[in-house]
């Protein structure tokens, strides 16, 4: 059986000042100058990566491919308020990778709309093969179960457990016969990487593609955040590997006196 290999990537938040943003849609001011010096280094280290891991036969974004209206700070955190700007910017992103199929699941309602699934009209414009809110697709026998939210631990031996915790749900599921049990699991949403995993069965939680700096992030959160993205590479359904590269950030130098 041929192996087959996917792209994972998650929480663009395409509009945001430190999201993943398409070049035909980024500027450099005196005030962003720095922003707009991560935010290229981001896109062409994203991209470079990717491409010495491909060819891909599909792809699975992940949710929270638009930041919103930014309604916590106002819209002062975000390159436009226009979620349809926003839109184009997630649909020339996904684009870029140059995957044929796609798979979509939706992100938070914050981000992507409570009343509209902006991510549908993302969906529909990549030609996605489908967009949900928790998905199963096999792939030569085995199964890749996928959604968007997972919750956060604020202690680094914390976050091994919501990651457990996934998998031990989804077993608890096929024990009851409505769903199938799943060999990967991948969650996204909390902008950090870790896994845990048994035989046969690995439970992944996949970095974000958002640089960190925004202000909840900056002035409330504790942790660390990844930038980076998963590649699946599938033969059969116990046989299968995982690789997540992630970009490590210039060096913050400390304020001198």
């Amino acid at each position: 059986m041929a192996k087959k290999r996917i792209l994972v990537l998650s929480d663009s938040h395409c509009g945001h000042k430190v999201g993943f943003t398409p070049p035909r849609y980024d500027y450099e001011t005196e005030y962003n100058k720095k922003l707009f010096e991560h935010r290229r280094m981001i896109w062409d280290w994203v991209h470079d990566e990717a491409k010495k891991r491909g060819p891909y036969h599909a792809m699975i974004f992940n949710g929270d491919a638009i930041d919103g209206r930014g309604e916590k700070s106002g819209g002062t955190e975000l390159l436009t308020t226009d979620r349809l700007v926003q839109c184009n910017m997630a649909v020339e992103a996904i684009r870029s990778f140059k995957v044929k199929k796609i798979y979509m699941s939706y992100g938070t309602n914050y981000h992507v709309g409570s009343l509209q699934d902006f991510e549908d009209i993302i969906a529909k414009e990549v030609g996605a093969e489908k967009i949900g809110g928790e998905d199963n697709l096999e792939v030569n026998g085995c199964v890749i179960n996928y959604r968007h939210h997972i919750g956060r631990s604020s202690i680094p031996h914390g976050r091994h457990t919501q990651a457990a915790k996934e998998r031990l749900w989804n077993v608890m599921w096929a024990m009851r016969g409505e769903y199938p049990l799943a060999n990967i699991i991948i969650r996204s949403h909390v902008h950090y990487h870790t896994y845990c995993g048994g035989p046969g069965w690995v439970s992944i939680i996949t970095p974000a593609l958002q640089n960190y700096g925004s202000k909840y992030g900056g002035r409330i959160m504790s942790g660390s955040v990844d930038i980076g993205f998963v590649v699946l590479e599938i033969k059969g359904k116990d046989d299968f590997s995982w690789d997540v590269p992630i970009l490590r950030m210039p060096y913050q130098e400390p304020l001198s006196l």
